[in-house]
Protein backbone atom coordinates (compact mmCIF):
# COMPACT_ATOMS: atom_id res chain seq x y z
CA UNK A 1 0.00 0.00 0.00
CA UNK A 2 0.95 3.22 -0.80
CA UNK A 3 2.72 5.98 1.31
CA UNK A 4 0.12 8.84 2.13
CA UNK A 5 1.89 11.66 0.62
CA UNK A 6 -0.22 14.50 3.65
CA UNK A 7 1.52 17.72 4.37
CA UNK A 8 1.24 16.43 7.79
CA UNK A 9 2.87 13.13 7.09
CA UNK A 10 5.53 15.25 5.49
CA UNK A 11 6.32 17.24 8.30
CA UNK A 12 6.70 14.46 10.54
CA UNK A 13 8.69 12.85 8.00
CA UNK A 14 10.89 15.44 7.74
CA UNK A 15 11.22 16.14 11.63
CA UNK A 16 12.41 12.53 11.76
CA UNK A 17 14.73 12.59 9.31
CA UNK A 18 16.49 15.63 10.93
CA UNK A 19 16.37 14.25 14.63
CA UNK A 20 18.10 11.27 13.24
CA UNK A 21 20.46 13.12 11.10
CA UNK A 22 21.23 15.55 14.14
CA UNK A 23 22.32 12.16 16.06
CA UNK A 24 24.16 11.33 12.92
CA UNK A 25 26.06 14.41 12.91
CA UNK A 26 27.00 14.23 16.68
CA UNK A 27 29.00 10.49 15.82
CA UNK A 28 30.45 13.00 13.06
CA UNK A 29 31.54 15.38 15.64
CA UNK A 30 29.20 17.97 15.16
CA UNK A 31 27.85 19.96 17.90
CA UNK A 32 24.45 20.92 17.13
CA UNK A 33 23.91 24.81 17.30
CA UNK A 34 20.24 25.04 15.94
CA UNK A 35 17.85 23.15 14.36
CA UNK A 36 15.58 24.88 11.77
CA UNK A 37 16.65 28.84 11.83
CA UNK A 38 14.14 31.16 9.56
CA UNK A 39 14.30 34.15 8.22
CA UNK A 40 11.95 36.10 5.86
CA UNK A 41 14.35 34.33 3.11
CA UNK A 42 13.76 30.69 4.17
CA UNK A 43 14.94 28.04 6.95
CA UNK A 44 18.18 26.19 7.53
CA UNK A 45 17.91 23.00 8.46
CA UNK A 46 20.78 22.72 10.90
CA UNK A 47 23.43 24.75 11.71
CA UNK A 48 26.40 23.23 13.41
CA UNK A 49 29.67 23.28 15.15
CA UNK A 50 32.48 20.94 13.64
CA UNK A 51 35.97 22.09 15.44
CA UNK A 52 36.24 25.59 14.58
CA UNK A 53 34.41 25.33 11.56
CA UNK A 54 30.45 26.54 11.27
CA UNK A 55 28.96 23.94 9.13
CA UNK A 56 25.17 24.82 7.59
CA UNK A 57 23.45 21.42 6.67
CA UNK A 58 20.73 20.69 4.53
CA UNK A 59 18.85 17.37 5.55
CA UNK A 60 16.70 15.82 2.45
CA UNK A 61 14.65 12.49 3.18
CA UNK A 62 13.00 10.17 0.72
CA UNK A 63 11.45 6.87 1.01
CA UNK A 64 12.52 5.52 -1.73
CA UNK A 65 15.67 2.77 -1.54
CA UNK A 66 18.57 4.86 -2.42
CA UNK A 67 19.05 9.16 -2.01
CA UNK A 68 19.85 10.30 -5.84
CA UNK A 69 16.56 11.94 -6.41
CA UNK A 70 16.95 13.71 -2.51
CA UNK A 71 20.49 14.94 -3.48
CA UNK A 72 19.55 15.86 -6.97
CA UNK A 73 16.70 18.04 -5.16
CA UNK A 74 19.86 20.07 -3.95
CA UNK A 75 20.59 22.23 -7.40
CA UNK A 76 21.56 25.26 -8.48
CA UNK A 77 18.54 26.89 -7.17
CA UNK A 78 18.52 25.24 -3.70
CA UNK A 79 22.36 26.07 -3.35
CA UNK A 80 21.98 29.56 -4.08
CA UNK A 81 18.99 29.76 -1.47
CA UNK A 82 20.84 28.37 1.19
CA UNK A 83 23.91 30.63 0.87
CA UNK A 84 21.62 33.58 1.07
CA UNK A 85 19.93 32.20 3.98
CA UNK A 86 23.34 31.13 5.44
CA UNK A 87 25.19 35.03 5.24
CA UNK A 88 21.75 36.54 6.61
CA UNK A 89 22.69 34.22 10.02
CA UNK A 90 26.27 35.23 9.86
CA UNK A 91 25.55 38.31 8.91
CA UNK A 92 23.02 38.26 12.38
CA UNK A 93 25.21 36.79 14.60
CA UNK A 94 28.34 38.99 13.16
CA UNK A 95 30.10 35.45 12.51
CA UNK A 96 31.92 36.86 9.01
CA UNK A 97 35.47 36.08 10.70
CA UNK A 98 34.48 31.97 11.30
CA UNK A 99 34.71 29.34 8.52
CA UNK A 100 31.95 28.10 7.08
CA UNK A 101 30.77 25.35 4.46
CA UNK A 102 27.81 23.60 3.20
CA UNK A 103 26.79 19.58 3.91
CA UNK A 104 24.43 17.27 2.61
CA UNK A 105 23.04 14.73 4.37
CA UNK A 106 20.49 12.46 3.28
CA UNK A 107 18.54 9.74 4.42
CA UNK A 108 16.88 6.75 2.72
CA UNK A 109 13.76 5.20 4.30
CA UNK A 110 12.32 2.59 2.56
CA UNK A 111 9.48 1.10 3.44
CA UNK A 112 9.22 -1.58 6.29
CA UNK A 113 12.75 -0.33 8.00
CA UNK A 114 13.27 1.40 11.24
CA UNK A 115 16.58 2.68 10.31
CA UNK A 116 17.25 4.93 7.48
CA UNK A 117 20.50 4.68 5.10
CA UNK A 118 22.79 7.90 5.02
CA UNK A 119 24.69 9.59 2.32
CA UNK A 120 27.03 12.92 4.02
CA UNK A 121 28.28 14.88 1.91
CA UNK A 122 30.65 17.11 3.39
CA UNK A 123 31.38 20.31 1.61
CA UNK A 124 29.03 19.36 -0.77
CA UNK A 125 29.00 22.86 -2.30
CA UNK A 126 30.53 25.90 -2.11
CA UNK A 127 28.28 29.31 -1.59
CA UNK A 128 26.42 30.78 -4.40
CA UNK A 129 24.90 33.91 -5.82
CA UNK A 130 25.99 37.44 -5.84
CA UNK A 131 25.53 37.88 -2.21
CA UNK A 132 28.20 35.11 -1.51
CA UNK A 133 30.30 35.75 1.81
CA UNK A 134 32.87 33.45 -0.04
CA UNK A 135 33.58 35.46 -3.56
Amino acid sequence: MPTPRLPWWRRWFGQRSERFAERFLQTQGHRILTRNWSCSLGELDLITRQGNMLVFVEVRSTSHHDGDSALLSVDHAKQTRLSRLALAFMKQYRLFDVPTRFDVVILAWPEQTTKPTIQYFQNAFTALGKESMFG
